[in-house]
């Protein structure tokens, strides 16, 4: 899994937010608050992330609805797992991202490990 481009992420974030089925139009619409952007340009961007698998799409009429195959928390964890078969040390890995975590965020790793070790998965 390949970590998102620029506008790929910009649109991914305004998908994963609005938690609802969503066109290229009213991404678009929302976008072009910050920039000017062509129909065609985020059209091909929806159409791409599709093709990756990270929107699933429906017809609507002409268009299509598009929706996030998975959670933005699912992706990011998707994507750390990615990226852990190629460093050397996977713990030492580990340990400096959970260095980098804030109290809270520690303290809810710890109540899932914790629930994981019981057998009962992840607490969320």
């Amino acid at each position: 899994m390949r970590q998102l481009g620029e506008l790929e992420a910009t649109v991914m974030d305004r998908v994963w937010s609005w938690d609802r089925p969503t066109s290229v139009r009213e991404v678009l619409d929302d976008l072009r608050r910050e920039r000017d952007l062509a129909y065609t340009t985020v059209m091909t961007v929806m159409d791409n992330l599709h093709r990756k698998g990270v929107l699933t799409r429906e017809r609507d009429g002409r268009a299509y609805r598009y929706r996030p195959v998975t959670s933005r928390e699912e992706h990011t964890a998707q994507l750390m797992e990615a990226a852990l078969p190629g460093v050397g040390d996977r713990t030492a890995t580990l340990l400096r991202l959970v260095d980098r975590l804030r109290p809270n965020e520690v303290a809810a790793l710890r109540k899932a490990l914790d629930a994981a070790k019981r057998g009962k998965g992840a607490a969320r």
